[in-house]
Order: structure tokens, then C-alpha cells, then sequence
């Protein structure tokens, strides 16, 4: 493919440079470039191709480099942002260890201001940091570039309440494309469309003119020179402005356009297909299992209902929605209204399903602990990608549930390590009416069924040599790993018994007494070590008066980058070998450590 425009450009001054005529070129010349880059990569396509008019006229009216401030909602739809600013280059790798990350990185470039793509944050960092610039005079325009979708989350309109009464020149640009992942929803979608129809009257009074914005709109978002003449008045107002741009998500590529589902939302990597296991069929996603699992519950129970935060396909409740609309709610971007009124559907008899990402989860904490779990209300969490997700990176892994939940009183968490035990605990869930239940799963393939040996006061034990030296507690598809690594210890002679307790909080008493028949516990788990399930078990063996020492494998404390799970895990340590190289360590009274000998051996 060949680019002279993209190429010849130097950066943001070279946008500015460039004739005005030439940007329908460009503009193509970009499409292009995402087109044939993502989805080889894989990454988020139909958003950043709906925003190219729109990255342009705002390269061209505001000066990056000189300190103008762009702020993305969410930062899935800054690749044009990262074109413009010397990143091109980079997209060979995006995603991919050590490449190009998939959201705006403060690493990366001095261009890009936040990094994280949790939605509906932007308008919180612009109102602070236009009063940053106030108090201590430095020049600069804000500008916050926010989806209509991440409008539908409440943390949006704290912060427009709070930007429209300080009269700070904050210009907030709404990309209105309808979506978020799925349509808008709401009665802000209904306000946004009257805006696009309305006349002049409606358009000079909404919403936004009634909290103390400008507004300026609607207008074309891909048309660079009109969008361009309304940010340069929005600028010159020096007040808090909203530029209302309407958008086409996946515009300029046909099967993107026709997608009715996503829009070509996000394509996975064009990598050659794996051979199904076992040389049968390929086992379906950990998303997949749920979603059947979830229909045959819905069936046989008249009470389940089941809410998702915009994300009904990704989440598995697409189906769901279809077969039981009535049963069905979408609440936008929204955790905290999601969880909260699951609350009242609970109170009202019914048993709600919440089916959200594992990181989302922690953006209503409050609402899980005081509207939920102090209620003792009878809600399920279904939390998708949860532990390492891979290349969507620091914001996306699932790392950080399992330690908040374990603080709760009242609540149960399960981590399933196959689909088998999955669809099981997900009707112990639906079942358990004495207060909040928890499920947590990978993204990807389901793991193969691994049947216990035998079953223990709740307790699965997986694997058992017969000496009872270490006890190798395993939560949620690591267990493949585990019983793998307990097999080449037992070829050393080194027993190891390798349970699973389904049930990880609380701790159930069964798991405290194999703990004390051993002389050693090792708990593995795809979430972090600090106050993770391996701390809960070791705090709950000592007040047991339970002496057997306890080491934990798991997560580090840290932001981990994104890359491919099996590599991320592996470099935490937690692959067959590591684990059985760091029961070894224990046993010698050594520090664990995630150093694998060279040869893959465990020593």
C-alpha cells in the first residue's frame, strides 16, 4: 500500500500544513491504513474509522505540541490520534508485547494525556485540569473527545454539572454515532437523536445550554472542513462548549458499515486457526458456555433476569436478550446504576444476573458492598475476562475483583476451571438466595474438562499421589497447570495433592483440613497475590490455629502491559513449570521466585 500523504507527514504541524483540499485524501489514505494494519493486528476498527474527519480537523484547529490538551472517551477511538503524532510506524505491533499499545499510553507519547479506557472518565480530567491551567495561568485549550455511549455513564454528568457552572473554556466534543458497543440507550439516545432532527429552536435549547454550555451542532463529522470552522468558533468563545459531531462507526469500509451487529467494533488478529483439541471440535469460549448455560436457567426460572453496562454481545447476553426482552435491561455505560438496580430487582422477588468485564466491576464497588451485600440480596455477577486478558492491556486485565470482593461479608466467590464446573456453579448461584454470589472466568477458550478424583466437603481434589506432603490449591483453569506440574513432582517422588475448592470465598472448611494434613500449601491463581484468594486462605488457617505455611502464586502488584496471556502468565510465574519449580523452593525453605531454569524443567 502505498501513502505519500500519511508518509510525507512530520506530526501535528504537518496536518496544519497540509491544504485543506488534500484532506479528503488523506482522510482516505488513513482508512486505508487502519484497514489493512488492524485487522491483521486486531484491535478496535469500526470506531477509529468513524473518527478520521473528526482527528483531523482537531489536529488541525489545536495545537498538541504547543500544549493543547485532547482527551479521548474512550481511548479505543485514538488510533487516528496516534497516526497524526509520529506513531505509524508502530502499528505493525499494535497490541502485541512491547508494540503499540490499543489505547492512548502516557509512555508512548507526550501526546496523549490519559491512558486509561475505562468510559466516561475524560470530562472529570478536563474539568481538573482547566482548573489546574487557571490557578497557575498556563495557556492551553481543553478538549474532550467523548463517545455518546460513554455519555450514558453517571461519573459524565457529575462532571458536566460541575464544567457547565464553572464557566472554564472546556470544549467537549460529542462523537455521535448511536453506539457504544451496541445502540445508545436511554433517554439521553432519544434527546441526541431530536438534536439531529430537530430545528433551530430545539437546537438552541437542549440539554447541554441548560447546564451553561455553548452548543454548536449538529454537524457532519466527516466533514473535515465544516467541523473545522464550528472547534475554531468553540475555541474562540473561551467558555465551556459542547460540538455536537455526527458519525458513522466503521465509516468508509463496506463490511463495516453493514455490520448492524457492532460495526466492526473490534476484529481479532488474522492468525491461522488452532487445531481443536483432542483432534475433536473446538471448545467454545468461557463467554459462550455461560450464555447457553445462563438460557437454560432463564427457562426453567421465571425469576432470572439479567442486566449488562452496553455490552450484551461481548458479555454473552446477546441471546439472552433475544429469547426474554422483557427480562433483559440494558443500562448503558453504567456499573453503578447497573449494580444498584439489581439491588431493586432482588427486592422485588426477582434474582438478577449482572454480566460485566472483570475491570468494570471494580467501578462499583460501593454499590456491590452497601446496596447488595448489606442488604443480603440474592444477585449474581457473572465477570467476563477476568485474570490476564492479553493485548487490550493494563486497563483490561480482570487483576484486581477477586482481592475487593474477598472484603465483602456475606458474599460467595467461585472461580470455574472448566465449563463443566461452570454451568454447575452458575446454577449454585441462581440457587443461592442468602446474599450476593460471584463467577469469574478468562477470556478465550474454555478450558477441557478436568473431573475430580474425588470430592471432599466441597472441595475437588484433582489429583493425589498419596503422600501427603503439599497441598496445591489451584482457583479456576490454572488447574490444568497445576495437576501438570503435581505429575512431574510425583516422577521425583514428591507428593502433592491438587484440589479445587469451586467455592474460593468463603473459605470451606474442608479445605482446611487437607490444609492441615499437609506439610506444605501452594495456592495458584490468575488475580492478584496482594489480598488475593491465597492471602484469604492463609489468614483463615491461622485463625484456625492452623500452622502449615501457606505461599501464593498469583498476579504481581503492578499495572502488567498487554501481550499474549499464555506469555504474561508464564512471566508471573504461572505456567506448569514455574509452579512446580516454586513448590520445590518451598519445600527447600527458599524465597519463591518466577525464574524458570533455561531447559523448562522444574530444577
Amino acid at each position: 500500500m502505498t501513502a505519500p500523504l500519511l508518509a510525507l507527514l512530520d506530526g501535528p504541524g504537518g496536518v496544519r500544513r497540509l491544504p485543506a483540499g488534500q484532506l479528503p485524501s488523506l482522510a482516505a489514505e488513513i482508512r486505508s491504513f487502519l484497514v489493512e494494519k488492524v485487522t491483521v493486528a486486531g484491535g478496535h476498527l469500526g470506531p477509529n474509522l468513524g473518527v478520521v474527519e473528526l482527528t483531523l480537523a482537531l489536529h488541525r484547529v489545536f495545537d498538541a505540541g504547543a500544549g493543547d490538551a485532547l482527551l479521548f472517551d474512550t481511548g479505543h477511538q485514538a488510533y487516528v490520534h496516534k497516526l497524526l503524532t509520529g506513531r505509524r510506524a508502530g502499528f505493525d505491533g499494535l497490541r502485541r508485547a512491547g508494540g503499540l499499545s490499543g489505547y492512548p499510553s502516557r509512555a508512548e507519547s507526550g501526546f496523549d494525556w490519559i491512558e486509561n479506557s475505562h468510559a466516561s472518565t475524560a470530562l472529570s480530567y478536563a474539568d481538573g485540569l482547566a482548573k489546574a491551567r487557571s490557578l497557575s495561568g498556563q495557556p492551553g485549550a481543553v478538549v474532550a473527545v467523548v463517545g455518546d455511549g460513554a455519555l450514558t455513564g453517571g461519573m459524565a454528568w457529575e462532571a458536566l454539572n460541575n464544567l457547565g457552572a464553572g464557566g472554564r473554556p472546556v470544549i467537549v466534543v460529542v462523537n455521535d454515532n448511536g453506539r457504544s458497543y451496541a445502540p445508545t440507550v436511554g433517554a439521553l439516545a432519544s434527546h441526541l437523536d431530536t438534536l439531529r432532527g430537530g430545528g433551530k429552536e430545539r437546537r438552541c435549547r437542549n440539554v447541554f445550554t441548560d447546564l451553561g454550555f455553548g452548543y454548536y451542532g449538529p454537524v457532519d463529522g466527516h466533514d473535515a472542513a465544516a467541523l473545522e470552522g464550528v472547534l475554531r468558533r468553540a475555541r474562540a468563545l473561551r467558555r465551556p462548549v459542547v460540538v455536537h459531531a455526527v458519525t458513522v462507526k466503521g465509516k468508509g469500509y463496506g463490511p463495516a458499515e453493514a455490520d448492524e451487529a457492532e460495526h466492526l467494533h473490534a476484529v481479532a488478529p488474522a492468525v491461522p486457526a488452532r487445531v481443536p483439541a483432542q483432534g475433536g471440535a473446538a471448545r467454545p469460549s468461557w463467554t459462550r458456555v455461560f450464555s447457553a448455560a445462563l438460557l437454560e436457567l432463564a427457562g426453567e426460572h421465571e425469576e432470572v433476569v439479567a442486566i449488562t453496562a452496553a455490552m450484551p454481545g461481548p458479555t454473552g447476553l446477546a441471546p439472552f436478550a433475544e429469547r426474554f426482552p422483557h427480562r433483559f435491561f440494558d443500562v448503558g455505560i453504567a456499573e453503578q446504576h447497573a449494580v444498584t438496580s439489581a439491588a431493586g430487582l432482588a427486592m422485588g422477588g426477582l434474582h438478577p444476573v449482572v454480566a460485566v468485564y472483570a475491570t468494570f466491576l471494580s467501578r462499583a464497588f460501593d454499590q456491590v458492598l452497601m446496596d447488595v451485600a448489606l442488604h443480603r440480596l440474592p444477585v449474581t455477577f457473572v465477570l467476563d475476562r477476568a485474570g490476564i486478558t492479553g493485548p487490550d492491556g493494563p486497563s483490561h486485565h480482570g487483576m484486581w475483583d477477586a482481592s475487593l470482593l474477598a472484603l465483602i461479608p456475606g458474599l460467595r466467590l467461585a472461580v470455574p476451571r472448566d465449563a463443566t464446573r461452570l454451568r454447575a456453579l452458575l446454577r449454585e448461584a441462581v440457587a443461592y438466595q442468602a446474599g450476593p454470589t460471584v463467577l469469574r472466568f478468562p477470556k478465550g477458550t474454555a478450558a477441557p474438562d478436568l473431573p475430580a478424583v474425588c470430592s471432599q466437603e466441597g472441595v475437588d481434589v484433582l489429583y493425589a499421589s498419596g503422600i501427603r506432603d503439599v497441598l496445591l490449591v489451584s482457583y479456576g483453569p490454572l488447574a490444568q497447570a497445576c495437576v501438570a506440574a503435581a505429575a512431574g513432582l510425583a516422577a521425583r517422588g514428591i507428593g502433592v495433592t491438587v484440589v479445587d475448592p469451586r467455592w474460593s470465598t468463603p473459605v470451606v472448611p474442608g479445605l482446611l483440613e487437607l490444609a492441615a494434613t499437609h506439610r506444605l500449601v501452594l495456592t495458584v491463581e490468575d488475580s492478584t497475590r496482594t489480598g488475593g484468594q491465597g492471602c484469604l486462605l492463609a489468614q483463615s488457617l491461622r485463625d484456625h490455629a492452623v500452622h502449615t505455611p501457606v505461599h501464593t502464586l498469583g498476579l504481581p502488584r503492578a499495572f502488567v502491559p498487554h501481550g499474549e496471556r499464555d506469555v504474561l502468565l508464564a512471566q508471573a510465574g504461572l505456567s506448569a513449570p514455574q509452579i512446580a519449580y516454586a513448590v520445590l523452593r518451598a519445600r527447600a525453605g527458599k524465597p519463591l521466585t518466577h525464574t524458570t531454569p533455561s531447559d523448562g524443567s522444574p530444577m
